[in-house]
């Protein structure tokens, strides 16, 4: 049986401002490549982790041990409040797509082989509309790969974003 991550459609939606450029929104030529480029400009692995994160590199291809060749969507950094510090791969897909559980696990793998005095934190993206996105973060268990935690966020108009009193 191949596990894959599927987005929930029981799950409440973040609002979010979308802080996209116009231009670069227009022309964005394929869904994977427009949901890694909206992660980035919206600041959304920031919000879902509550870390302060920054893309290191994107696409990294690399070999590890004993898996060959490795291509990683997208490669953050991060640190928390107390100073501590994260690599975060972030593995994307656009509409059509569905992220199975082994490309994450080679993910953890780079970040373990490459990484090794950071904690890993595997976060899984998923478009399942032009400006509505699922996050998700990995973990690897006893029983394998694991989701514990999923939020959708929806990019908005920021003159649409209620102001709370």
């Amino acid at each position: 049986m191949k596990l894959t991550i599927t987005p929930s459609v029981m799950r409440i939606e973040a609002r979010i401002p979308d802080a996209t450029p116009g231009v670069v929104g227009r022309y964005a030529l394929n869904d994977k490549q427009a949901l890694l480029t909206r992660l980035r400009y919206n600041r959304l692995i920031d919000i879902f982790t509550a870390l302060t994160c920054y893309s290191l590199q994107n696409h990294l291809r690399t070999s590890v041990r004993g898996i060959a060749q490795v291509e990683t969507d997208e490669i953050y950094v991060g640190v928390d409040k107390r100073g501590v510090h994260y690599v975060l791969p972030v593995r994307a897909e656009g509409k059509t797509g569905r992220i199975g559980v082994a490309r994450i696990e080679r993910d953890l793998a780079v970040c373990k082989a490459k990484f090794p005095g950071l904690i890993c934190r595997s976060v899984a993206a998923i478009l399942i509309e032009k400006k509505l996105i699922a996050l998700f973060e990995c973990e690897q268990t006893s029983k394998g790969i694991r989701v514990t935690l999923e939020k959708h966020y929806r990019l908005v108009d920021p003159r649409e974003v209620a102001e709370e009193g």
